[in-house]
C-alpha cells in the first residue's frame, strides 16, 4: 500500500514537472525573439555592403518579437511585475527616456524610439520572468546556434555575401554586415553555450559542441577585439568553477582575480601602444576618439539632460549637433561607438548616473551569485564581463531593438529577482533528477 501511494505521488510530480504545449510554445517564442532582435536577418534581406537599420519594413520586423515578448509575458505576469519592481534603476532610466521628449531636438524620433526601446526592455524582463537559469540560457544558445549553423552555410555556400572582399578580404562575416558584427555575436554566443552545457548536463554534448562552432566562426572573422573578450570569458567561466571548489579556493580565486585587474590596468595605462600593436589597432580605435571629441564638444551646456533619446544620428540639418560631431570627427558616425557616451547625448549625465549604479548593482549581483553558488554564476558572470567590454566600443547601453541590450535586462532582471522560482517553471531542462 506504502509502495503505490509513492507511485501514484510520483508519477504525479513528474507529470507536473512534464513541459507542456504551451511551456513549448514558450521555448519557441523565445529563441525567435532573440533571433529578431539579433539582426542575423537585416543584411540577408536588405543586402551586404549598407549600414541600413532603419525603415518602415526594419521596423515592421520587430513587431513578431514584441508580440512574442508579450506572450512570455502573459505567461508570467506576477513574475514581470515584481521583476520591474525589483529593478528601479531600469524603470528610472525608461522614465527618464520618456521624460527626454520635453527637451529633445527630434521629439517624434523620441517618441517612436522610446516605444521600440519599451518593448525590448520589456523582452528582457519576460525572458527573466518566464524561465529559469537552464531553460534561459538554453533559449539563447538555441538561437545562437541556429544563427550559427546558417552562418556556416552562407560562408560555404555564397561566399560574397558570407566572407568580406573589400575591406578585410576573405574574412567571415556570416548573416551580418562586418567581420566584428560575427565576431561579437559568437563571442556572446559562445557564453551562453557553455552556460548551457554547465546547467543542462543531459545535453552538455550539444552544447559543448556549439561553444567550438562559436570559437571557430569567430576565428575565421578574424576579429582580435572578440578574441580577447572570450578569452576574458573563459577566465569568468574559470573563476565560477574554482569558487565552487570550496571557500578557501573561492578566497584565493577572488585575490588572484584582484590581481589579474590591477595588472591589467596597469598595462592599459603604461604600456596602450603595445596592447593596440597587437590587437592590430590604432591608437584612435579606428576613428573612435575624434568621436568622442566631437561629442565632448558639442555636450557644452547640453552636459545634464542630453539632446533626448534617439535624437542625433539621423538630424542631417547643418547646426544640428550630428553636424558639429561630423565636422570635429572628420566623418559622419551613425552612433557615439561608446555606451556611456551614448547615454549621455539621450539622456545627459543623470542618465549616466543612474546608469552607473545600476550597472554597479548588476555587477555585485552577480559576484555575491558566483559566491554563493547560484546557478545564474555561469550565465551572469561572463555576460557582464563581456558587456563591459562592448560598451568601451561599440554604442549597446540602453538601445531599441538590439540584442545585448535585451540580455543585459534579462540577466539583470534574474539576479534581481533570484532563485527558487516555483515548481511549474521548472520545465524544458534536465536540471532535475
Amino acid at each position: 500500500m506504502t509502495a503505490r501511494a509513492w507511485s501514484v505521488e510520483d508519477m504525479r510530480a513528474e507529470a507536473e514537472a512534464r513541459p507542456t504545449a504551451l511551456d513549448a510554445l514558450a521555448f519557441v517564442s523565445g529563441v525567435f525573439m532573440v533571433l529578431i532582435y539579433s539582426q542575423g536577418w537585416l543584411a540577408p534581406m536588405m543586402g551586404y555592403g549598407t549600414a541600413t537599420s532603419e525603415g518602415a519594413l526594419i521596423r515592421l520586423i520587430y513587431f513578431p518579437a514584441y508580440a512574442a515578448g508579450l506572450f512570455l509575458v502573459a505567461g508570467a505576469i506576477p513574475r514581470t511585475i515584481l521583476g520591474f519592481a525589483k529593478s528601479p534603476f531600469l524603470v528610472l532610466l525608461l522614465l527618464l527616456v520618456g521624460l527626454s521628449w520635453f527637451w529633445s531636438v527630434d521629439p517624434s524620433a523620441t517618441v517612436r524610439r522610446l516605444v521600440a526601446l519599451g518593448f525590448t526592455s520589456l523582452g528582457g524582463v519576460a525572458l527573466a520572468a518566464r524561465f529559469r537559469w537552464p531553460t534561459f540560457a538554453e533559449v539563447v544558445a538555441t538561437a545562437f546556434a541556429i544563427l550559427v549553423a546558417l552562418s556556416f552555410a552562407i560562408s560555404v555556400l555564397k561566399p560574397d555575401w558570407g566572407r568580406m572582399s573589400a575591406d578585410f578580404p576573405g574574412a567571415w562575416r556570416g548573416l551580418w554586415l562586418e567581420k566584428n558584427n560575427l565576431g561579437g555575436n559568437m563571442a556572446v554566443a559562445f557564453g551562453f553555450c557553455v552556460a548551457a552545457a554547465a546547467l543542462v548536463p543531459a545535453r552538455r554534448i550539444i552544447w559543448s559542441a556549439a561553444a567550438l562552432a562559436c570559437v571557430l566562426l569567430l576565428a575565421l572573422s578574424t576579429s582580435k577585439t572578440s578574441l580577447v573578450v572570450v578569452l576574458l570569458m573563459i577566465g569568468c567561466l574559470g573563476f565560477v568553477w574554482l569558487v565552487r571548489r570550496g571557500p578557501a579556493v573561492g578566497v584565493a580565486t577572488a585575490f588572484t582575480a584582484l590581481a589579474g585587474l590591477a595588472l591589467v590596468a596597469m598595462i592599459w595605462l603604461f604600456a596602450a601602444d603595445a596592447v593596440f600593436d597587437l590587437l592590430g589597432k590604432d591608437a584612435t580605435l579606428t576613428g573612435r576618439t575624434e568621436i568622442w571629441d566631437g561629442i565632448n564638444r558639442v555636450m557644452v551646456g547640453h552636459e545634464w539632460l542630453g539632446f533626448g533619446y534617439g535624437a542625433i544620428w539621423d538630424d542631417t540639418d547643418a547646426f544640428a549637433p550630428l553636424a558639429w560631431i561630423t565636422h570635429y570627427a572628420g566623418f559622419r558616425a551613425g552612433h557615439a561607438h561608446n555606451g556611456w557616451m551614448e547615454v549621455w547625448l539621450n539622456i545627459g549625465l543623470i542618465g549616466v548616473i543612474v546608469f552607473g549604479l545600476w550597472f554597479i548593482e548588476i555587477w555585485l549581483r552577480a559576484i555575491w551569485t558566483t559566491f554563493a553558488g547560484g546557478e545564474g554564476a555561469w550565465v551572469a558572470l561572463p555576460f557582464i564581463a563581456a558587456y563591459s567590454i562592448a560598451m568601451l566600443t561599440e554604442s549597446v547601453t540602453l538601445t531599441w531593438n538590439d540584442l545585448r541590450w535585451v540580455l543585459l535586462v534579462a540577466v539583470a532582471t534574474k539576479l534581481a529577482l533570484g532563485e527558487p522560482q516555483p515548481d511549474r517553471w521548472i520545465r524544458f531542462s534536465s536540471a532535475r533528477p
